[in-house]
């Protein structure tokens, strides 16, 4: 596998949720471990953020937490520096399982968060230069597919709200003349600084987050229409992930 250099940034994989859309396979295993081809989800993830310069890496574990934790101790944590962030006692979604893990990013520099359930073949160095020309608070990363719910951006690419196309309910954040409507694809650079504005508790998204502080700080997309995207989240989508995994990885 070839290793593309990057300057040395922090990452963290989402890998706490229940896995519901996968039963019966994350009945008795998690999320994190469910097998494309002969390697699980978590491995794949890993793999692809060590080719990019990731060597530190936290992951939020929840659904058969000893499981994940004695996977990565049987790799040898990968040659790297892996630290978990244990919500074993509540499943903190994205936002509160964020602001749990936030004394990993004690360095000023902005990390890369990426769902465990997501493959890709986006270069997340080209992201990342891009989230660091910009200066955003955040960058997330986008793509035209067909979902249910969108992000609302501006022209210029600056986040402005959300809808959910199914129930009509819409979020407007940002007043503009226009919105381009793009679907969220689990991966976002943050820089730390956004932990000095979340006052939420437990329990919360970081899209209700970003949404908050949209009106006042800059949380950019990043479109990623030529790179090749599937949620593992959806048991029909595993067969084409046997398709394509070999241009991921």
């Amino acid at each position: 596998m070839r290793t593309i250099p990057v300057l040395r940034f922090k990452a963290m994989i989402f890998a706490a949720g229940l896995g519901i859309r996968l039963h019966p396979i994350t009945e008795t295993v998690p999320k994190a471990l469910v097998k494309i081809g002969e390697k699980p989800l978590l491995e794949i993830v890993i793999k692809r953020l060590i080719r990019y310069g990731f060597n530190d890496i936290i992951i939020n574990v929840h659904h058969f937490t000893g499981q994940i934790i004695e996977f990565i101790e049987s790799k040898n944590k990968f040659g790297i520096n892996i630290q978990f962030s244990d919500e074993t006692d509540q499943l903190l979604e994205t936002g509160g399982g964020l602001k749990k893990a936030s004394w990993f990013f004690d360095d000023e520099q902005p990390f890369l968060v990426h769902n465990v359930d997501v493959i890709s073949n986006i270069d997340l160095k080209n992201m990342m230069e891009f989230h660091l020309k910009t200066g955003a608070l955040a960058t997330l990363a986008v793509r035209n597919r067909v979902t249910s719910r969108y992000l609302l951006f501006d022209e210029n690419d600056v986040l402005c709200g959300w809808e959910n196309v199914k129930t009509n309910e819409r979020k407007i954040i940002v007043q503009k003349p226009e919105y381009f409507p793009y679907a969220f694809s689990g991966i976002h650079i943050i820089n730390p600084a956004i932990f000095n504005y979340i006052s939420d508790e437990g329990k919360f998204s970081i899209i209700d987050i970003y949404l908050k502080l949209a009106r006042y700080h800059r949380i950019l997309c990043y479109k990623h229409n030529e790179s090749l995207w599937l949620d593992i989240g959806r048991k029909e989508n595993l067969k084409e992930a046997e398709k394509i995994i070999n241009r991921v990885l």
